[in-house]
């Protein structure tokens, strides 16, 4: 790397412990990042496989956008079908339905923390630092004794979708008119055992308290405290570990959120659908949802496309893109999406008032999946108390020749949606904007940068690194599932 007052161009990449290909092109000057450029290398065209199939062949090739997030795929082609038929599940089809993501997004919460995220503070970068043995005892990739135990309590977790699912990944149990499986008394009982357990190691070892203290965490003096003089266990560790490197003032975006609404029941969802902007509420205007092609490979860049109208078409020509992911903008405006935008959008006082302090950070992105890890397994355990054995699970419908539907579901990175048009009772058209996309995003025609891209922007570079570990913080602080990204 050349003298730090020198305009520079850095390439970082490709990242490990990221789902996916991921390359970032930096612009750094004056040893900070003054532009970022965010590269999803990988095209896949799925979308592109489904046209012309039958409907209910979204339910066997969407999922295998990716092995990590497969509920979520099958989730939001399920909604998007149902819509299309016209139907609703019955309650013991929502409430299966909501373990079964429920139980693929806080296992990608749990491996996010101990094998994603927290393995970087065990680097040898921090050596020095008063917190580096105990985060090396714990977090030390494939070694520390957290993430061991993170592990274990992850292959029981996944347990749960053995008797709901059937399999995991790319199950079939999702339909439109709820699931196929039906649980018994028996299942209700190993289903809460299941629970059971997963509740132990997280208050055991990653909070050192009940998960219901946790989710009622409110104000950031609350928070300092559990810091300072708070249970034991890595969450304060965590926090420990922010304050000294002041993760606070890292990877902050644009401060607007966007969720599609989690978790749906009879009352509405557990986690709300909207947006926040600049700290005001919104409602979700899905027409206003459109997609730019200006930088990515794409052809079609000439106008902004509305789901509805998207094509994912590769240019072979095309000399001004730096990636194959598109620029999804909300009324031409890029948004963040994910847990933290779950829990603004929901109104979760502690995410909240981070965001208001510090803007969407590397540390408030962090705090707010801890806290959705905590809220969402007590909903499962009243999900699973409330399945009716003698109940119906599932209902049918008939296909019409012509719809439109969109399936919105939250994948654990963020919003996920499925827009399904249908001709002569194929599918004609099939376009997909994962969470990754909205985050990962390039510029679009107005040239504003995705939320990462503005991320970036300003985290300092040292001299003659040539992956920086900060850059690394922010790009894990999203969870990025690049795979899902460009389908």
């Amino acid at each position: 790397m050349t003298d730090a007052k020198t305009p520079t161009r850095l390439i970082v990449g490709p990242f490990n412990r990221v789902e996916g290909d991921l390359e970032v092109r930096l612009d750094v000057d004056g040893g900070r990042i003054a532009a970022a450029y965010v590269n999803s290398p990988l095209f896949r065209g799925f979308e592109r496989i489904l046209e012309g199939r039958e409907p209910l062949d979204a339910l066997v090739v969407a999922p295998r956008i990716c092995g990590i997030c497969s509920v979520s795929q099958s989730h939001a082609a399920a909604l998007a079908l149902a819509a299309a038929q016209g139907i609703t599940p019955p309650r013991n089809g929502l409430l299966s339905t909501n373990l079964i993501v429920a139980t693929e997004n806080v296992a990608d919460h749990l491996t996010h923390f101990h094998l994603f995220f927290m393995p970087d503070f065990a680097r040898a970068a921090y050596a020095g630092r008063p917190w580096h043995g105990r985060a090396e005892a714990r977090f030390k990739a494939a070694q520390g004794t957290a993430v061991r135990r993170a592990v274990e309590a992850r292959a029981g977790l996944l347990h749960v979708l053995g008797l709901l699912a059937g399999k995991w990944p790319h199950t079939l149990t999702l339909q439109p008119g709820g699931v196929t499986r039906a649980a018994d008394a028996r299942d209700k009982v190993r289903l809460s055992a299941i629970l059971g357990g997963v509740r132990r190691f997280l208050e055991d070892s990653l909070y050192g308290a009940r998960l219901e203290r946790v989710a009622e965490l409110a104000d950031v003096e609350e928070l300092d405290r559990w810091r300072t003089a708070g249970p034991d266990g890595d969450f304060r560790l965590f926090l420990e570990i922010a304050a000294d490197l002041e993760l606070a003032s890292l990877g902050r975006a644009y401060g607007r959120f966007l969720s599609y609404g989690a978790y749906p029941g009879e009352g509405g969802h557990l986690y709300r659908r909207g947006t926040v902007a600049d700290g005001a509420e919104g409602a979700l205007d899905l027409g206003a949802i459109a997609e730019h092609h200006t930088f990515s490979r794409m052809v079609g860049r000439d106008r902004p496309h509305h789901p509805f109208a998207g094509t994912t078409v590769p240019d072979a020509d095309d000399e001004t893109g730096y990636t194959w992911c598109k620029a999804p903008r909300l009324d031409g405006e890029p948004y963040e999406t994910g847990a933290i935008a779950r829990q603004m959008v929901d109104g979760q006082p502690l995410v909240r008032a981070l965001v208001a302090r510090d803007g969407g950070s590397v540390f408030s992105r962090v705090v707010a999946r801890l806290i959705e890890l905590a809220r969402t397994v007590c909903a499962m355990e009243g999900w699973v108390r409330a399945l009716d054995a003698q109940a119906p699970w599932c209902v049918q419908g008939d296909w019409p020749d012509t719809a439109e539907t969109a399936g919105l579901t939250e994948a654990a990175r963020g919003a996920l949606g499925h827009w399904l048009r249908l001709e002569k009772g194929r599918i004609a058209g099939y376009q997909i904007i994962a969470p990754t996309t909205w985050n990962f995003s390039p510029r679009d025609a107005a040239g504003r940068p995705g939320p990462l891209e503005k991320a970036l922007e300003g985290v300092a570079v040292p001299p003659g690194d040539p992956s920086p570990v900060a850059v690394q913080h922010v790009v894990r602080s999203f969870d990025p599932c690049m795979v899902c990204t460009v389908h």
